[in-house]
């Protein structure tokens, strides 16, 4: 006997048939963010999310990202969100500040609306080093965000059916 056999544990769950999706992607470094996104989509599709399910925003930049996803998340339409970008170091302390308040404009937005938001905005030090990791990121962002999402949606059901 295990030690959590008595205790309810929550799988991992990777089906993304009826998941609605919402993306928004930064064009600033846009062939690491075209790269991003085309392994991201992929890979949604590979875990059953349908196109017609799928939404696009494009911001100019990494720092747009969150009002965007502010948006999206305000709608009340998607089941969970994805950040896409790029944000390679220059000679000045301005990748520091976008890198961070970047990541920092995505987890506000997932605690003020309570949906799963997947950060697939890439911070390298060069060139290289993003086109290098944008095809495994894309793909990780899109895995990340159909199990959040899945797992959002199975402690609502928890909620719902728990005793009052």
């Amino acid at each position: 006997m295990s030690y959590y056999d008595n205790i309810l544990e929550i799988d991992s769950d990777l089906d993304g048939n009826g998941l609605c999706i919402g993306i928004v992607m930064s064009r600033f470094n846009i062939d690491v963010s075209e790269g991003l996104l085309g392994a991201c989509t992929t890979e949604l599709a590979r875990l059953g999310v349908q196109e017609a399910d799928i939404v696009l925003i494009t911001v100019p930049g990494a720092l747009e990202i969150p009002i965007a996803l502010q948006k999206l998340a305000a709608s009340d339409r998607f089941d969970a969100l994805i950040a896409l970008g790029a944000v390679i170091r220059g000679e000045t302390y301005h990748f520091e500040v976008v890198a961070n308040e970047s990541a920092q404009g995505l987890a506000a937005v997932g605690r003020e609306y309570n949906i799963p938001i997947a950060n697939g905005i890439l911070t390298t030090d060069d060139e290289d080093q993003a086109t290098t990791r944008m095809a495994e990121k894309g793909r990780e962002t899109a895995r990340v965000v159909v199990e959040m999402a899945n797992l959002v949606l199975a402690l609502d059901e928890m909620d719902q059916s728990a005793p009052a």
